[in-house]
């Protein structure tokens, strides 16, 4: 069978990979269903392209295990339905119908609505299971499995998906491995097809220096998570907020004016269990703090997935930004992501773009059909890459997962991201904090109501007490963004007692106008 000597010859070990995986999908449910009972969603697009391929391949290797093929595939008896639309490319229809006839298709062709149609098809059929070209990313395939049933509402049937976990890449490395024919319109820069109302040429395979406007094929496309690029976005009302004029508040002096939170969710036993001290939750919230950024709360939780996606939920929609720390790699223990998609209630999917970097770092320790590591949040996932990173950093919305391992890493991931989020308002730099320590050897009985009575009057203002040691002086410290305010505080508190009852880190006593006595 060409489709399986191909692939076998191929140096591709990727590729091999997820073409063996996929035959086992499809040989699996040829074995638990008749060949009457399956049949086969064809639409003419790339993936369902290539799931015909595969299913040509499965069927014989299939029958070959049964010993009921003699080394040629001569006829294709599974179903083939087809969706026939007003509102489809006239290529896409050309093409499935030299399909059909190539390959000896069965077409069921069918004119109404997509559930009308299935639902009189299954009716007059015996057919419990279909073969669908749904790949992670696709709108459709939210919480599907290789095997799904069909949803609630819908006719029953086992929605059977082979190529499941392929990307982008893979796709277009099986047509171009394989050699096999596809729709004309993925050479002319189309790189998702729709209907003819919302599909357009992808802008990221224009050709800049042509004289007219022409666009390069769909598998030079670079990063294939931009594959859907070319479906027309319409606007929603929603969209209206981001153009709206500001109700005359400048957006600079409300980003002045305001108070940016940010949580700090360092992921370890080991931290909790004491066999490590923790240096990257302290280090982070210094980092905050000398950009103008309040830490609203740091927390550690265990290497658990539960135990991280109750402390994101909790966070990220109280802070501005969350950012977490451990938990970050191949280990079992390193549960962050999957938290970070458990807390957004979405699933982990393939990103092709992440595995590269990792397969270029890992290099020849990267084996298997599915890096675990490039597993990534569905649908919220940016990658913000800096060339001082050898991978991307990981960005969910308003959530950061870090990789930094010590304070020297922290200090570089956290370089890359001022430079990155800064510029477009994520990681705004705000007036840094200013900051004022008194100290005392007065006991805290004595110090309790006046300072209760400052925290009123200056509510600008944090305004802290500790001790280093029981017997050591008491500190009471000062932070806020206008120094002439700190000072007003910190002279109110000096006139509440006797002269050199403070002094200012220690230094010379104050006196009870906050001023060093002898000055």
């Amino acid at each position: 069978m060409e489709i399986d000597k191909a692939i076998k010859g191929s140096d591709d070990t990727r590729l091999k990979t997820k073409y063996n995986n996929a035959i086992y999908v499809i040989k699996r449910a040829l074995a638990l269903y008749s060949i009457q009972e399956v049949a086969f969603s064809f639409n003419g697009g790339k993936d369902s392209t290539v799931l015909l391929h595969l299913l040509r391949a499965g069927y014989f290797l299939h029958r070959e295990e049964q010993s009921c093929s003699n080394g040629v595939l001569t006829d294709f008896p599974i179903r083939t339905i087809y969706f026939e639309s007003s509102s489809a490319f006239p290529e896409i229809n050309l093409f499935t119908y030299d399909t059909a006839k190539m390959y000896g298709l069965q077409l069921d062709i069918i004119r109404t609505d997509f559930k009308s149609g299935l639902e009189a098809l299954l009716k007059a059929n015996p057919i419990r299971a279909i073969f669908l070209g749904v790949r992670i990313g696709d709108p459709t395939a939210v919480g599907q499995e290789q095997f799904s049933p069909s949803s609630p509402g819908w006719p029953p049937f086992m929605r059977v998906n082979p190529i499941l976990d392929w990307s982008y890449r893979d796709v277009w490395a099986f047509l171009l491995t394989c050699k096999v024919q596809y729709c004309s319109l993925y050479d002319k820069g189309y790189t998702s097809i729709g209907s003819i109302y919302d599909t357009v040429p992808n802008a990221l395979l224009s050709i800049s220096n042509s004289s007219k406007k022409e666009f390069k094929p769909a598998y030079l496309l670079p990063d294939g998570r931009l594959e859907r690029a070319g479906r027309v976005k319409r606007k929603s009302s929603s969209d209206t907020r981001f153009s709206a004029v500001n109700n005359g508040v400048d957006s600079e002096d409300s980003h002045r004016n305001r108070v940016f939170t940010a949580s700090v969710i360092g992921v370890g036993d080991e931290i909790l269990f004491g066999t490590v001290e923790d240096q990257l939750g302290p280090s982070l919230c210094r980092k905050l703090h000398s950009i103008g950024w309040l830490t609203s709360q740091t927390a550690v939780v265990r290497n658990d997935i539960d135990s991280v996606a109750e402390a994101v939920e909790r966070c990220k929609s109280t802070n501005d930004m969350v950012f977490l720390y451990g938990g970050v790699g191949p280990l079992h223990s390193d549960v962050t992501i999957a938290g970070v998609a458990k807390a957004f209630r979405v699933r982990l999917a393939p990103d092709e773009e992440f595995e590269e970097y990792l397969r270029h770092l890992i290099g020849d320790h990267c084996t298997g059909d599915r890096n675990e590591m490039a597993q990534l949040p569905e649908g919220i996932t940016e990658l913000l890459h800096h060339e001082k990173l050898s991978v991307p950093l990981i960005k969910c919305q308003n959530i950061i997962t870090l990789s930094a391992t010590n304070v020297t890493e922290l200090d570089m991931q956290w370089d890359c991201l001022i430079e990155l989020l800064g510029s477009d308002g994520c990681l705004v730099k705000m007036e840094p904090y200013s900051s004022k320590q008194l100290t005392t050897n007065l006991t805290d009985v004595e110090t309790a109501q006046p300072l209760s009575k400052l925290c009123l009057d200056f509510p600008d203002l944090y305004i802290g007490c500790f001790r280093k040691s029981r017997k050591g002086p008491l500190v009471i410290s000062f932070e806020g963004k206008d120094p002439t305010r700190i000072e007003a505080a910190g002279e109110a508190l000096c006139k509440k007692f006797h002269p050199g009852a403070f002094s200012e880190g220690g230094n010379m006593p104050l006196d009870r106008s906050g001023r060093r006595e002898g000055s």
